[in-house]
């Protein structure tokens, strides 16, 4: 471009909209990546795909199962890895900013405000308080954000912690730490409403206090470990699933499998508007009679009845048949941390088969929705 045609291209950027500067900014730091790490000319979407595909690959194995081939992990990423690492972040960030305005007020009108820690900051015109994208969310003031792409790629695959530390090139400790920090904004991420028929069953996860090294109130158990007892007992914590047809799930650690546990993970979520399908549960039952919700009780397992084939909960069992498979390479999760492990789940479901680093990251840091592209 010559320079007459830069100058009147800079005249032009005050015209811009927000979403057009977003887009603008994005694509101006592709074509930087590109100028940095690419001399060979790949494209800038090549770049940004290339560390991935190297990562899926190198762990397209999943979680360890019995015997399995550890899978080798780069500890170091590369400098283009971690370039398109801090493009996914700069992006997700914007988005973020787009969509949500001031953390402190929630006004739109920004002022852009310099940078800081690899992020642009910004003043409000009413409250007249900085901010980057990440205040106020879960990653506010986690270091290493360069490594935070290789923590996405964790979460996608379903890695243990040590599996987790060796691809971040962290500790341990750190990976822990990282994991429900990335973790705590989807635990809260559930639909307001469910919509047309909604099933609702219960699903039972054995307790457990993994990483607790002192006062238990039973012996230590290892990989998980089996209850005590058989059937249902205190050792068993109830899990509420509900979805309805479109695929949209919430879900509840109860603290007691009753009216009162059920009302409060339901309430405004199953309405009267809803038709409710259950196999019978004595809590379910109560709460929607107690609701005055349409509600039709199937025999166990739930099948559907040949008058009302569009009636039963075979959706919801699935989903508990692949929450449970899902979290059996972890050997056990800590109860505390169940919801977390729920919320998880929940995104894997909604992200399908080929979820992106950015919708982790939006996600990771309080905007559910994935990126449309």
């Amino acid at each position: 471009m010559g320079d007459g045609d830069f100058r009147n291209w800079l005249d032009d950027i005050g015209r811009l909209s927000r979403e057009q500067r977003g887009e603008g900014f994005r694509a101006l730091a592709l074509v930087e990546a590109t100028d940095v790490s690419n001399p060979a000319g790949l494209s800038p979407s090549a770049i940004a795909e290339s560390p991935s595909a190297t990562i899926a690959d190198s762990t397209s194995r999943g979680p360890d199962a019995e015997g399995a081939r550890t899978p080798d992990v780069t500890t170091h990423p590369s400098p283009a890895a971690s370039i398109s690492a801090t493009i996914s972040l700069t992006a997700a960030a914007q988005s973020k900013v787009d969509r949500t305005g001031c953390p402190h007020c929630g006004c739109r009108r920004l002022q852009g405000w310099g940078h800081a820690s690899g992020l642009p900051r910004y003043r409000c015109v009413d409250c007249r308080r900085g901010f980057n994208a990440l205040t106020g969310t879960p990653l506010a003031r986690l270091r290493l954000k360069e490594k935070w792409a290789a923590q996405t790629e964790a979460l996608i695959t379903g890695e243990s912690l040590v599996k987790a530390a060796e691809r971040c090139g962290v500790a341990v400790t750190t990976a822990f730490r990282w994991r429900h920090r990335f973790l705590s904004a989807p635990a809260l991420d559930k639909p307001s409403q469910l919509t047309g028929i909604v099933e609702a069953d219960e699903t039972f996860i054995l307790e457990s206090f993994k990483g607790k090294r002192a006062a238990l109130p039973r012996p230590a158990r290892k990989r998980g470990g089996k209850a005590s007892k058989r059937g249902l007992s205190a050792e068993q914590i109830p899990v509420l699933v509900a979805r309805d047809r479109t695929g949209q799930t919430t879900d509840a650690v109860l603290a007691k499998l009753d009216r009162a546990s059920v009302t409060a993970a339901l309430d405004g979520v199953v309405t009267p508007e809803n038709q409710l399908c259950c196999d019978g549960g004595k809590a379910i039952v109560s709460f929607a009679r107690k609701a005055k919700i349409p509600c039709c009780i199937l025999p166990k397992p739930g099948g559907p009845r040949p008058e009302a084939p569009n009636l039963h909960i075979n959706n919801v069992n699935g989903y508990h048949s692949r929450l449970k498979e899902w979290l059996r390479p972890f050997h056990g999760v800590a109860t505390e941390y169940l919801d977390h492990y729920l919320g998880w789940r929940r995104k894997v479901e909604a992200f399908g088969s080929d979820p992106k680093r950015q919708d982790w990251l939006l996600s990771a840091i309080g905007v559910g929705q994935p990126l449309t592209t």
